[in-house]
């Protein structure tokens, strides 16, 4: 029963409409002050208080003091994998309505604590099975031999690559396929970034191809389908 009540509890602290809308809009690992958060929930910034603080005492968020701000991120993976989760189920719910609800930019590619989801998120996954690169087991991605020689040659540390050469996967809620997640899928996106590939969007979780991440994208996960990436 005790834990029937906890999992009733956090049920109910994530499902309250505008604590839903703060706890996505820190689902890509930033953190934010609470007027921020207070727009994007579109409430006033005494209910937003109130919110935060409850989702702080049930260990779903952290604080940080800076200066008059307090800045609030999402206490661990954990908690962006559950918002994840839930998002895959929504989805499914709705999967026979005739049109979809999810915003196109974040279905092409957005950040997911830290790693790429959407089309681009899932691409990687695709590209390095399909070149032999990775192995995925249920939840899990096994990086082969090859897979180590290929994203060398992207630029990833060795030492870093064999300490993660086992790494989670999540099922893209948008997609519906796996893209990779934990330290190798974080490590990948911080490269495609530093190589000038990605570009993020302006108040958005949403990410998109540059220019140069269109010609050399191919290369390393394979061609992105439908359109819609370059920038």
């Amino acid at each position: 029963m005790t834990h029937d009540i906890d999992i009733a509890r956090i049920a109910a602290l994530v499902g309250e409409p505008a604590r839903a809308a703060m706890l996505l809009a820190l689902g890509d690992g930033r953190a934010l002050p609470a007027g921020e958060l207070a727009a994007c929930a579109g409430v006033s910034a005494a209910t937003a208080s109130g919110h935060l603080a409850a989702l702080r005492d049930a260990g779903l968020l952290s604080a940080k003091q800076q200066g008059r701000h307090r800045y609030y991120r999402l206490a661990s993976e954990q908690v962006a994998a559950l918002l994840e989760s839930l998002m895959l189920v929504a989805a499914q719910a709705c999967e026979t309505r005739t049109t979809s609800r999810v915003d196109p930019m974040l279905q092409v590619g957005r950040t997911c604590y830290s790693h790429l989801a959407g089309r681009l998120g899932v691409s990687i996954c695709d590209g390095l099975t399909a070149r032999g690169a990775l192995q995925i087991e249920e939840d899990l991605a096994h990086l082969t031999p090859q897979g180590l020689v290929l994203l060398g040659h992207l630029g990833l540390d060795a030492a870093l690559l064999q300490r993660n050469a086992v790494s989670r996967t999540c099922i893209d809620w948008s997609e519906r396929r796996h893209h990779l997640s934990g330290p190798l899928g974080v490590a990948i996106y911080r490269r495609c970034v530093e190589l000038g590939w990605l570009r993020h969007h302006l108040d958005s979780r949403a990410v998109s191809l540059t220019a140069r991440g269109t010609r050399q994208w191919g290369a390393f996960f394979g061609r992105i389908e439908d359109g819609g990436v370059t920038t």
